[in-house]
């Protein structure tokens, strides 16, 4: 008691010289710096007016929110800095904020480990190449990519289309002769003085340019050039510049979200507890080309519209291309100050909004709807990784070499009784746990006669064919995501099988070009096959991540089995009406319609039997007879 007394005392008088240095604050636009008792700072903030906000801190904690209050207990000292503007307010605060990284801010999440494609423009003959951060040296940087794999196929569409040159500076400077990649047409040879200066700039923009969305000025630009070539009877270099035509436009038609004719971002937040989610659409000459997600700390309990601002400030300060026009889900805070470094930044004007109708307004909301599904994933996550059976998908993921612990997994499992009855059944597990509203079973429509490689192409086929189907209704408005849950895709996808059931589904997401991870579990010996590898890898029976799979499989194959004897016995028990005299098929398909089942069948009367479509009394009276015979 003598030591909480103590700290109380020490609390009042910390709190006394705090209250007694506000009556010093200016009434001027400046940033305020919250430190604890170690001089650690916990929070950093900005006003238009130094005393009007900083003061509001300082009242009975009864008026103040939970986590403001708990905030303020540890506040022991207070400084500020003026500066002329709003505006460079908002700057000052964003530098200091990632300068310190205060407790009780919101705080984009590990934004400096996501890549970015930069274009090395200063260089003489550039280079496209992955960096982790923007610098101020003169290249054009593009992202960032929350998926590496998202970036690293766009990277390769731009070296199948542009053949930049991909070697180092050092590397470059002491090549005497052309490269493999020259001889394969993978880069024009800048090394050893084989292309013109001036047409390696022109392809290095028209790189820019394809990475801000503008594929049509690129096409435009190609075409001109092809015809030169053409009419100065250079058919090689038209013919290579054809190709390249090509190559873009087919990259192009795989942008089928139509939204407008401009150039855009939409950007919508999620809240939840101590995290917020963001989700960015990227709109370029009317269509969505792409898409990010992101979440942030909110420690401090921030609402959307903070949350919001937070967001806007610490993304666009390292991207390199700003639209000019962004798109929200609600007012931000300070949005005229926002939009007006947004302008200073991009140097021309930047309109931030929140639309109320038309076609922006469905965008916006479908944002919204998918910024509320990723941040519900990453809770469900962070709850099931705090419990112990998390730690089998965390092993999971190092055992494989996933990109993030496999929170929704699928499996498929074929089910036939003597190459009659084929099916393929599909169990999800979300967390480890099963999901069976989640679950599918399928009747194999083709007569695979046992073949287990048919019928697992043709199940995992359709699984896949759900997945583009709702994904283009949503995209279309036509289904909400809770409407279309076959929509996401899996983390892992499980095959029940070695090495030729694993070929199959390979095949097929290589066809459709899906980056779904995927592994084939070998039942007679437990092995985990991977794509492409002809070593299985093989784990304890004790292996926890081992354990999990196996009841993945183990559900799987429960759920195929028992439905494929259900279709047996139905099957068997239709049967018993084919060969009843005087009972056809067009008898037999009203029989069923009328009454659902053999067994309600056997227990009609004659009376009921005879009012069906298609029967008499004489057929009803057969009828009865025989199967109470039989």
């Amino acid at each position: 008691m003598i030591v909480y007394d103590a700290l109380w005392e020490v609390w009042k008088m910390a709190s006394a010289r705090l209250k007694e240095k506000l009556k010093e604050l200016p009434d001027a636009p400046g940033v305020y710096i919250m430190r604890d008792a170690n001089g650690v700072v916990v929070y950093v903030g900005k006003a238009k007016s130094l005393r009007q906000r900083v003061r509001s801190y300082f009242q009975d904690e009864s008026r103040l929110a939970p986590k403001t209050a708990a905030q303020m207990r540890v506040v022991e000292e207070l400084e500020w800095i003026v500066v002329s503007s709003a505006v460079e307010a908002l700057v000052l605060e964003s530098n200091l904020i990632k300068e310190y990284n205060p407790k009780y801010n919101i705080m984009l999440r590990d934004d400096k480990h996501y890549p970015y494609l930069a274009v090395t423009l200063p260089e003489e003959y550039p280079r496209l190449t992955m960096v982790r951060s923007v610098k101020k040296d003169g290249s054009r940087c593009f992202g960032p990519y929350v998926s590496s794999s998202a970036m690293k196929l766009t990277e390769k569409l731009l070296r199948d289309i542009f053949p930049l040159r991909t070697c180092s500076n050092q590397t470059f400077a002491r090549q005497k002769r052309p490269c493999l990649n020259y001889h394969i047409g993978r880069c024009l040879g800048p090394c050893t003085g084989k292309v013109d200066k001036a047409k390696y700039r022109e392809m290095c923009d028209q790189v820019v340019l394809f990475l801000e969305g503008k594929s049509s000025s690129i096409i435009s630009d190609l075409q001109e050039q092809m015809r030169r070539a053409s009419d100065e009877l250079r058919f090689e270099d038209a013919a290579a510049l054809r190709d390249r035509i090509r190559a873009v436009e087919l990259v192009q038609s795989r942008q089928y979200m139509d939204a407008g004719t401009d150039n855009r971002d939409v950007i919508a937040v999620a809240l939840q507890d101590d995290l917020a989610a963001a989700q960015i659409f990227f709109v370029r000459e009317g269509k969505v080309v792409g898409r990010e997600h992101f979440f942030l700390d909110n420690r401090g309990g921030a609402g959307k519209e903070k949350v919001l601002a937070a967001f806007i400030i610490q993304y666009y300060s390292g991207v390199d291309f700003i639209p000019p026009e962004i798109c929200l889900n609600c007012e931000a805070e300070d949005m005229p100050q926002l939009g007006e470094w947004l302008t200073g930044r991009r140097g021309g004007k930047v309109s931030l909004q929140v639309p109320k109708i038309g076609e922006k307004k469905r965008l916006v909301e479908l944002v919204r709807n998918n910024a509320g599904l990723v941040l519900l994933r990453e809770l469900e996550e962070r709850a099931y990784k705090d419990a112990a059976g998390g730690a089998a998908l965390d092993e999971l993921q190092q055992i494989l070499g996933l990109a993030r612990a496999p929170w929704r997994i699928e499996c498929f499992d074929n089910s036939h009784w003597q190459g009659t009855y084929t099916v393929s059944a599909m169990v999800t597990f979300l967390g480890g746990k099963p999901a069976k509203s989640l679950y599918r079973h399928m009747r194999i429509k083709g007569e695979t006669n046992g073949d287990d490689y048919m019928a697992m192409r043709e199940a995992v086929a359709r699984r896949l064919g759900w997945g583009i189907s709702q994904r283009e209704q949503m995209k279309n408005g036509e289904l909400k995501p809770e409407e279309a849950p076959m929509a996401e895709w899996p983390d892992l996808l499980v095959i029940d099988g070695g090495k030729g059931q694993l070929a199959v589904a390979v095949e097929l997401l290589e066809t459709l070009q899906l980056d779904i991870p995927v592994i084939g579990l070998a039942e007679r010996d437990e092995w985990i096959f991977m794509p492409h590898q002809n070593e299985p890898i093989i784990l304890p029976k004790s292996n926890q991540a081992l354990q999990l799979l196996q009841r993945v499989r183990d559900e799987a194959h429960r759920f195929g089995v028992s439905y494929q004897r259900r279709l047996r016995e139905k099957g068997q028990k239709e049967s018993a009406l084919d060969n009843i005299p005087g009972i056809g098929s067009v008898r037999r398909g009203a029989l069923l319609r009328a009454f659902g089942s053999l067994e309600q069948i056997m227990a009609a009367s004659v009376e009921e039997l005879a009012l069906v479509d298609g029967m008499n009394r004489r057929a009803a009276e057969e009828l009865f007879a025989y199967l109470h015979r039989q």
